[in-house]
Formats: structure tokens, sequence, C-alpha cells
């Protein structure tokens, strides 16, 4: 559930600014961003329902869901033996969502170029976004999303292709899961950084990182300095929790992270 829950911040926050957005519900007259393609195999939507309610009875209407979101992924990076951070409160809870920042969500067949034009949108730094790739020592990855990869690119060791491929087949299995780190799935650590040394990576944006491109000596780096990695890691979290909405007078406290206070 870590991984789903740092996931969600990032989706979160990469649209429109780190404001809840992504939690509300659709309606018969309100299209959210959960029925989005990027988003559909979010998880953890219930924990944060739980924590909000809890937070509601000791201290009502005060603490926003995207502060909640922001805190609970701090945490569940430091459960799986990451790093810690200071997260700076006082966000506020978007009633809308801008339905054409959803595009600015990273895919994972984006080439290197995309990927820092698309950080770079966000401002946030090459460095900062090769930091944040390192999100991906935890979790998993539907077949659906390395497919392409595992058949098709020349940047993968083939073994590790071959034993993807075992799990995800030319056609079918879409939702067919494998671990994006296959060192240490559920530890926060620099094994992402080494599986791109190996070509072991799981999506074709993970392997732009190193591939002969700018961010392969700060992959070697952090490879090889875990310390170096969680300072970045850290600091570029900071920076993208500070991203804010377009419009901040459309915003609120929400007592519900489904639902816009009526």
């Amino acid at each position: 559930m870590g991984a789903s829950i740092l996931r969600m911040f990032f989706h979160d926050c990469f649209v429109n600014g780190c404001d809840a957005s992504l939690l509300l519900d659709d309606t018969p007259t309100f299209t959210g961003e959960k029925s989005a393609s990027p988003n559909l195999s979010i998880r953890g939507y219930e924990l944060i329902d739980d924590i909000k309610s809890q937070v509601e009875e000791a201290c009502k209407a005060n603490v926003s869901c995207a502060d909640i979101l922001a805190l609970a992924a701090r945490d569940a990076v430091g459960l799986l033996g990451g790093p810690n951070w200071t997260v700076d409160l006082g966000r506020r809870d978007s009633r809308t969502v801008i339905q054409q920042q959803i595009n600015s969500l990273p895919p994972p067949t984006a080439s290197l170029s995309t990927l820092i034009t698309l950080f770079a949108a966000k401002n946030l730094s090459p460095q900062d976004m090769t930091a944040l790739s390192g999100a991906h020592t935890i979790g998993l990855g539907q077949c659906k999303n390395f497919r392409d990869h595992i058949y098709n690119d020349t940047d993968i060791d083939p073994s590790f292709a071959a034993m993807r491929q075992q799990s995800c087949p030319l056609s079918g299995g879409d939702g067919n899961l494998a671990p994006i780190d296959d060192q240490s799935e559920n530890s926060f650590d620099n094994n992402y950084f080494t599986n791109l040394l190996a070509k072991h990576s799981l999506f074709h944006s993970d392997q732009e990182l190193f591939n002969g491109g700018s961010q392969d000596l700060l992959v070697l780096q952090y490879s090889n300095n875990p310390a170096l990695f969680f300072n970045d890691f850290t600091t570029a979290m900071v920076k993208m929790g500070s991203l804010i909405p377009m419009d901040e007078t459309n915003t609120e406290i929400r007592l519900n992270c489904r639902n816009v206070n009526s």
C-alpha cells in the first residue's frame, strides 16, 4: 500500500498542484481524475478516507485532504525504510479538476527529453526528475505498461526481458503485475538505480535515465551512494509538494475527501 499512496501523491501534484483533486469521485455532473487512464490502477483511497475521518473527529475542518495525502506519502516512504523529511502544511483542496493537465503525467513510454520537459513544466529539474523516479524502487507495474519495452526495446537485458515475458504475453494479461524493482520491491532503497545499470528496468521511461544520456552520471552516483539519493529525493519531494493550484480562490478544506463541500 505504501507504493500506492506515494504514487497517489505524485499523480495528484502533477495535475494542477497538490490539491487533493485526484480524490474527488465522479458524479453524474462531474468527471474527475480517478477515471482517467493513468489513474485507474491507483489504490488506497479508503486509507485516506479513514485518516481523514479520524482527523475530523479530533480537529474539524482544519486539515485539508491535500495535507493528509502529503503526510501519508512521507510516512509511507519512512515505513518502507526510506528517508524522512519535514512536510510543510497549509495546502487547500481544489473544488474543480483541470482535465487537460492529466496529460502532464509522464507515461511509461516517455523518452528522456519528454520526461525532462514534463518535469520542467512543474519547475522540477532533471536532477529532481531522476531522484523522484527512484520512487520506483517500490511497487508493481502492469503488463500493459511494460509489454512494449520487454518485447521491442533493445536497451534491456535479454534474460530479464525473457523472465518478464513469462507473465506478460504479447496479447492478453494486461493487468498482470511485476515488481518494478525485482531486488527489493517492498524496501525503499537505491536498488532501482543498480537495476538501471544492469538494464533490468521494467518501463521504457525508467531505462531512459541510463541510456547514454544526460542522467547517466547521476544514476551511477545514486547506485553507489544511497545517502545522496535519499537527500536528493527528499529535496525533490519538498519541491513537488509545494506545487499549488492555478486557481487558489477555488479551494476549500474538504470535510469529505471524495466530495466538494455542499
